[in-house]
């Protein structure tokens, strides 16, 4: 059980974070990026819950869930001691990840093939669902430079890549099953 009785600490004033296993590091370490990112997304998602209702909204929340669990795993950076811990460390599973492809594939069943590329925009959750897609890459793509130089769960990074089709496939969902996609006309105003 978390609790927070204060909220400001006076710690971070150097330009220095603890990580989930005490380390202090530097606010703009590579570690910190990938998962402040991580928390930027849930706020981007907090605002598609605006517009949300019924499974769509269920399933935000459910994400919204799991991105507190991806912080979670990419703030804890010592995997090969996750025996040795105090308490075991959050992880984010490939079940996880297989939840978010079978709710892909779902939603994509309903929808007519591509056959062109889409601007973000349409109704309003779409055109928020498509920021969650753009932060989420984002936060893939820390995650993934993160990897090159320390120990990243491989499930955290697979999550993230899923997570922005998701994004982009329940954006068309919200524009009237893709009837409504705002299609990118190439050269349009030249």
């Amino acid at each position: 059980m978390v609790v927070l009785n204060k909220i400001y600490t006076k710690t971070g004033d150097s330009g220095e974070t603890a990580l989930g296993n005490g380390i202090r590091v530097a606010k703009h370490s590579a570690r910190v990026n990938a998962y402040g990112t991580v928390d930027e997304v849930n706020s981007t998602v907090g605002l598609a819950r605006l517009q949300a209702e019924g499974d769509t909204d269920t399933a935000l929340s459910r994400i919204q869930n799991d991105l507190f669990d991806l912080g979670a795993d990419l703030c804890r950076p010592d995997m090969a001691k996750d025996a040795e811990a105090e308490y075991a460390p959050l992880r984010v599973t490939d079940t996880q990840v297989a939840r978010l492809e079978t709710e892909i594939d779902t939603m994509n069943a309903h929808l007519e093939p591509l056959r062109s590329f889409i601007l973000p925009g349409g109704s309003a959750l779409a055109a928020h669902l498509h920021l969650c897609r753009t932060v989420s890459r984002r936060a893939e793509r820390l995650a993934v430079e993160l990897s090159a130089t320390e120990a990243v769960n491989p499930a955290a990074v697979k999550y993230l890549n899923r997570l922005s089709d998701w994004f982009f496939v329940a954006s068309r969902m919200a524009n009237d099953s893709g009837r409504a996609d705002v299609l990118w006309v190439p050269g349009a105003n030249r």
